[in-house]
Order: C-alpha cells, then structure tokens, then sequence
C-alpha cells in the first residue's frame, strides 16, 4: 500500500506546486511630471496585479519615480494624490519609491523641505534603484 501512496504523492506533486501559485516583480519607471504617464503607469499597476491574481498567482510592484517624475509623489504638487491613496490601501504589494537625489535637488531650488506623499519611501538613487530591482529579476515597465 505505501508503493501506492507514494506514487500518488509524486503525480499530485507537479499540481500542488500550481496551486501555491508564483511571485512576479515588476518595476514601473516614471520620469515625467505628466498625470497622465503617471495614471498609465498606476493603470498597469492595477491591471498587472489583477490579471496574475485570476491566475492564482501575486505580483510585487513597485512604481520608481525621478527627476519630473518625483512631481507625483510631491504633496504640494501631485494630482494623483488620491489615486495612489487608494490604490495603497487596496493594493498592499504595490510601493512607490522616491528618488533622494532628485529630492535634494527640488529642495535645494525650492528652499525649504518639500514633503511627499506618505506612500512613498525615499531611496537614494531612482535610477539605481531601478538598476538593483532589474539586478533582482524584476521586470522592467516604462509607461
């Protein structure tokens, strides 16, 4: 009989690895302060994560924002605010990193300290934070 369980465990194998499902990553690159690159991009977000959830699978995203693009993640000056708000909430996989060096350079020219959204994490470096989530296996998506 333990011949018999023992080739029904191996054959069921392959399956119960299916249904455990698999992580994708994906990295979304946002450059421009344009609201609607940056609703392309929360779109894809939104979408990538919905198509892997009817697959059974989930999706890590993580939108990279820098130089104009820091705009949208910006308290005083994004018009998306509300959309990343509730996308957050509804959507815990997904995160927004902040470029430190741009930041410095807005709060430089701006002359006093520029605040962000609370969703966002800043990182020293948009662009190298792109490079080391590529170096991880992340997809890359640019809008």
């Amino acid at each position: 009989m333990k011949p018999l369980i023992l080739a029904l465990a191996l054959a069921a194998a392959p399956f119960a690895a299916l249904a455990e499902g698999e992580t994708h990553r994906v990295a979304i690159h946002v450059d421009e302060n344009d609201p609607q690159v940056m609703n392309m991009a929360l779109n894809n977000a939104s979408n990538v994560a919905s198509y892997y959830a009817e697959q059974g699978d989930e999706v890590v995203i993580e939108i990279v924002t820098y130089g104009p693009g820091l705009n949208m993640l910006s308290v005083e000056n994004s018009p998306v605010a509300d959309r990343i708000a509730q996308m957050s909430l509804e959507m815990p996989q997904l995160s927004f990193a902040a470029c430190g060096n741009t930041l410095d350079a807005m709060e430089a020219k701006a002359g006093h300290d520029v605040p962000l959204l609370e969703e966002a994490k800043v990182v020293p470096s948009g662009v190298v934070r792109l490079i080391e989530l590529q170096e991880e296996g992340y997809a890359y998506v640019r809008p």
